[in-house]
């Protein structure tokens, strides 16, 4: 029993120390065109790559502010046909960019047509940091944040949770991420934020926003929002501490660790607590696949 407990500990002290960052986030979408002149011509991004699979009737591209193997990337799929219609529920709350010029962000999205939810401007009276809410064509969320130069533009995935210390916890403990600011209580707005990442400067890194809703009991899943992909040194390792998680507090492995057949990349996945699907990608793996493309 002794000797049980200290693999579980040593697993889980593992995971603090492995090499992870956010790799992908796959994503449905309705136009493809549409969606990636959007994200290149107003958002930035470039496109990383582009295939077309007509017998199995859809296409994807994969965009981002830089190359796959150095920056977290949004992977775009679009399916041919009407029973695949895009349903984007409501789990999936919004992305986050960095960028230096927000306000010029928004004037060539409202001049093109696009939708601001909410205009540039401070989170309160007397606040200095900027930021605005803008949709894309498929009704995605974007939060533009006025941020200096920085390495990850691509920053945040924000999901609405039911149990925010539950998730915090969760993500903590199987994932090995750190809170990066304390919780934030927006009492009158009423909701609370949490900000979960790799490292210690959330203005730096991708992070995981999780927001609870006060009064919010049900969500719509939708299939929109797919997955989040994340490196690690040892997918077997990073299964074994998800699945001493998941008895502890919810959640379940989807796929045990192991190869893709034919391709042969490592990966094992997992849903979260609140049924969020996350990858865990052998990381050398993921860059020998990149240079296969």
């Amino acid at each position: 029993m002794e000797a049980r407990t200290a693999l579980h500990e040593d697993v889980l002290e593992w995971v603090k120390k492995d090499s992870r960052r956010f790799l992908r986030v796959n994503i449905k979408v309705d136009d493809l065109d549409y969606t990636i002149k959007f994200y290149t011509e107003f958002l930035g991004m470039k496109v990383l790559s582009r295939k077309h699979f007509p017998e199995e009737k859809y296409s994807n591209a994969v965009v981002g502010f830089g190359p796959q193997e150095t920056h977290f990337v949004i992977g775009l799929t679009s399916h041919h046909n009407e029973a695949d219609k895009l349903e984007l529920g409501t789990t999936f709350n919004h992305f986050g960019i960095a960028t230096q010029d927000i306000y010029n962000i928004v004037e060539k999205i409202r001049a093109n047509g696009g939708v601001i939810t909410r205009e540039p401007g401070p989170i309160a009276t007397g606040g200095t940091s900027i930021f605005a809410f803008v949709k894309d064509p498929n009704g995605y969320t974007f939060e533009l944040l006025q941020r200096p130069p920085t390495p990850e533009p691509l920053c945040q995935i924000c999901l609405n949770v039911f149990d925010m210390d539950r998730s915090i916890e969760f993500y903590s403990k199987s994932l090995g991420m750190n809170l990066l600011l304390p919780k934030f209580n927006a009492t009158e707005e009423q909701y609370t934020l949490a900000m979960l990442g790799y490292g210690s400067n959330f203005t730096e890194t991708t992070i995981i926003e999780l927001k609870y809703n006060y009064n919010v009991t049900q969500y719509t899943r939708g299939n929109g929002y797919a997955q989040v992909a994340i490196g690690t040194n040892d997918v077997y390792k990073s299964a074994a501490a998800v699945e001493l998680v998941t008895k502890e507090l919810g959640g379940k492995i989807i796929r045990p660790p192991g190869p893709i057949p034919k391709i042969k990349t490592k990966i094992t996945a997992f849903l979260d607590t609140d049924g969020f699907q996350t990858v865990l990608v052998d990381n050398q793996d993921y860059l020998k696949e990149l240079k296969k493309q």
